[in-house]
């Protein structure tokens, strides 16, 4: 078959990257070509087409081994941003176009679930009363089509390769504990050095053994080992822990700043923090979306920022 010249339209280039970041994300041409339904010498095809259209290699390839070339890497970040904000504009216009109704099932972490994300949920209701929503508590889901599920809000990055992730926000990370904990325990207002030697709560979700935070000014960061006293799944109960004063933990800014405030916990090294943590709203990779799905994604969008970026 004669090989594709240089893609002349945006629909092509958009299915060369898609292409492109799909066999990186499933790790082969032949597991890439499954998952779109097509063959493996049309992924390859498509890869070719995209090297040479951008004039790099793009992947090393061998019997055994692929790799991403230094190009290949910056292509495949950038190619990912492409496509989600290719789907928000998608959705920004489709969705303005139809009325909303249906059913929408949606899964959302635990702690947001129950707190933050209530009200834009309640606003996007009020707004689309044709709408109903089966509101989902989980804070990991592997397969959306499996689970049924519309859409999803994930804490970290998605592990799914088949599915459109827009990032919304960050969640910022800090570390605090009970007053009377410090009080068996005193800690310098520069105490990063003396946190090892602290009883700890674990999240073991993000931590378990170890935390690594970073200096917020300098950018030096530090691995500190811990031996926790402690550890759960729930942001909840780490922070029911931390008050009670059974240890030190990290925990998001949005949901211990009021604690904080009143007194109830002290945020410790405060020129340090833990990496902040991406938030994205993930769906399955289709031809067509409900009305519904696209204002809820765009509402989302819209207040999730605002809402968990910052105290």
């Amino acid at each position: 078959m004669k090989e594709p010249h240089l893609p002349g339209a945006t629909g092509d280039r958009l299915q060369l990257m898609e292409t492109f970041v799909r066999i990186v994300e499933a790790g082969s041409l032949s597991a890439a070509a499954a998952q779109m339904h097509t063959t493996q010498p049309t992924v390859s095809r498509r890869l070719l087409a995209l090297e040479r259209s951008l004039g790099v290699r793009l992947l090393q390839r061998s019997t055994h081994v692929m790799r991403l070339t230094d190009d290949g890497a910056r292509c495949f970040e950038r190619a990912k941003e492409l496509l989600a904000s290719w789907a928000a504009f998608e959705a920004d216009v489709r969705g303005a176009q139809e009325e909303p109704d249906g059913m929408l099932r949606v899964v959302v972490p635990h702690a947001f679930g129950q707190e933050k994300f209530v009200l834009p949920m309640a606003d996007f209701l009020r707004a689309h009363p044709k709408v109903s929503i089966e509101w989902l508590l989980q804070d990991d889901v592997r397969d959306l089509i499996a689970a049924g599920v519309d859409c999803a809000v994930v804490v970290g990055e998605p592990l799914d390769p088949a599915v459109v992730a827009i990032k919304l926000s960050e969640v910022p990370r800090i570390v605090v504990a009970a007053p009377s904990l410090l009080r068996e325990h005193p800690v310098s207002d520069d105490g990063e050095d003396q946190l090892a030697s602290l009883p700890w709560l674990a999240l073991k979700t993000y931590y378990r053994n170890e935390v690594l935070l970073k200096h917020i000014e300098r950018g030096e960061q530090r691995r500190i080992a811990i031996r926790p006293r402690v550890s759960t799944d729930s942001l909840y109960a780490l922070r029911s822990a931390a008050l009670q004063g059974l240890g030190v933990c990290i925990g998001s800014t949005w949901l211990l700043a009021d604690d904080i405030q009143q007194g109830r916990l002290v945020r410790l090294a405060p020129d340090w923090c833990a990496a902040p943590l991406p938030v994205y709203i993930t769906y399955p990779y289709a031809r067509f979306y409900p009305s519904r799905l696209l204002r809820f994604v765009a509402k989302m969008r819209e207040v999730v920022p605002g809402a968990i970026s910052g105290p």
